[in-house]
C-alpha cells in the first residue's frame, strides 16, 4: 500500500481566525510527505481570514462559523461543535484561533486539540504575549505547543522553542522571530501526534 492510501495517516482540521501562517506550514509540512495526516478541513470564526484563501489554494473544505452572526456564545459555540464533528478529525489544531473554546467542547476532543502560543509557558499566557515579554524585561521568549484543556494556555507542553530577546528588540520584531520557530514547531508536534509517539502523564507530556 502506497502512503497516499495508507489507513495510518491521521484526518486534521484546523481552527484560525486569521492569516493562517502556522496553518500553512502543517499543511505544507503535510503536502511534502513530511506529517503522515491529511487535511480535513478549515473552520474560522472569521469571514475575513487570509486562511481562507490558503485552504482553497491547498484544496482544503472550509467552514465559516461566524461568530458576529450569533445571538449568544452557546449559539456559536453549537454551530461550532457541529462544524467541528463534521470534520471527523483525529486532531484540531488551533493556529491563531482567537476564542477560547468552551468546556463543552474542550471535553469531547480531550488530547485531541493542539494550540500554538507566542510565549514559553507558563509565562506570559493570554494576548500580547510578545509585549508582556518585552515590558517583563526577560532575556529568552519562544513559543509553545501544547495540548488544550479548559484554562487560557495550560494545557500539557508538547514541544518549545526558544529565542533570545535583543536590547533593542520591540513587540513586532520579538514577535517576528518568535513566528519563525513557531513554523518548526507546530508541524514537528503534529508530526509527533500523527506517529503516535506522544504519550500524556498528568501534565508532562513523553516522545516515545
Amino acid at each position: 500500500m502506497s502512503p497516499e492510501t495508507s489507513v495510518d495517516k491521521k484526518r486534521i482540521a484546523f481552527l484560525v481566525s486569521g492569516r493562517g501562517s502556522n496553518f500553512q506550514a502543517v499543511i505544507d509540512a503535510i503536502a511534502a510527505g513530511d506529517i503522515p495526516a491529511i487535511c480535513a478541513g478549515l473552520v474560522t470564526d472569521n469571514p475575513g481570514a487570509y486562511a481562507i484563501e490558503r485552504a482553497k489554494n491547498a484544496g482544503i473544505p472550509v467552514t465559516v462559523v461566524d461568530y458576529a452572526r450569533f445571538p449568544t456564545r452557546a449559539a456559536y459555540e453549537e454551530a461550532l461543535l457541529s462544524a467541528m464533528r463534521g470534520c471527523r478529525a483525529d486532531l484540531f489544531v488551533l493556529a491563531g484561533y482567537m476564542r477560547i473554546l468552551g468546556a463543552g467542547i474542550v471535553r469531547e476532543f480531550s488530547g485531541r486539540m493542539m494550540n500554538i502560543h507566542p510565549a514559553l509557558l507558563p509565562a506570559f499566557s493570554g494576548l500580547h504575549a510578545q509585549r508582556q515579554a518585552i515590558e517583563y524585561g526577560v532575556k529568552v521568549a519562544g513559543c509553545t505547543v501544547h495540548l488544550v484543556d479548559e484554562g487560557m494556555d495550560t494545557g500539557p507542553i508538547v514541544v518549545q522553542r526558544c529565542v533570545p530577546v535583543l536590547p533593542d528588540d520591540d513587540e513586532t520584531t520579538l514577535a517576528d522571530r518568535i513566528l519563525a520557530e513557531e513554523h518548526e514547531a507546530l508541524p514537528l508536534a503534529v508530526k509527533l501526534f500523527c506517529e503516535g509517539r506522544l504519550e500524556v502523564d498528568g501534565r508532562r507530556v513523553r516522545v516515545c
